[in-house]
């Protein structure tokens, strides 16, 4: 079986931090997958992964090495949906988990709220990130990460 690993959508992640320092605990490996060169510990559990700035590179990238035993750090509902598709355990940068019952919603609701913005009827983005979402995030990482262990 193979190990527990989590793969990080990176380029817009708030939470990199947070994930490096529970990683590190727990010594689980991360990928941190980008379009560009971002700064990452000097650790060898810490993987930096720069694919071309292709139109879904890193997600496309993400997605082919999900698998049961990866935990997948994403806002990217799509992305979230392909990866439960294929096992993986997948966390939003807020804490809030993606799971196989709830994506469906999320996935229909994004498609929703993109037709309002393309006509004009709403705009701005998602609430502010707050420290309760950094917490939050912390918790559900870590319980994902025990529940994977205990599978072992």
């Amino acid at each position: 079986m193979s190990t527990v690993r989590i793969l990080v959508d990176a380029d817009a992640c708030p939470v990199k931090d947070e994930i490096y320092r529970v990683a590190l605990r727990r010594q689980v490996s991360v990928s941190v997958v980008s379009n560009a060169r971002l700064r990452v510990p000097d650790h060898s559990l810490i993987e930096r992964v720069v694919v071309s700035d292709a139109f879904d590179a890193a997600d496309d990238w993400i997605a082919k090495q999900a698998n049961e035993r990866a935990v997948v750090i994403t806002a990217d509902i799509l992305l979230a949906d392909r990866c439960l598709k294929v096992g993986a355990r997948v966390i939003g940068p807020t804490g809030k988990p993606f799971t196989t019952a709830s994506i469906g919603g999320a996935v229909a609701t994004r498609a929703i709220m993109a037709d309002l913005r393309a006509g004009g009827d709403i705009v701005g983005g998602p609430k502010p990130f707050a420290k309760a979402d950094r917490s939050r995030f912390l918790q559900v990482l870590d319980q994902v990460l025990v529940q994977l262990e205990r599978l072992a």
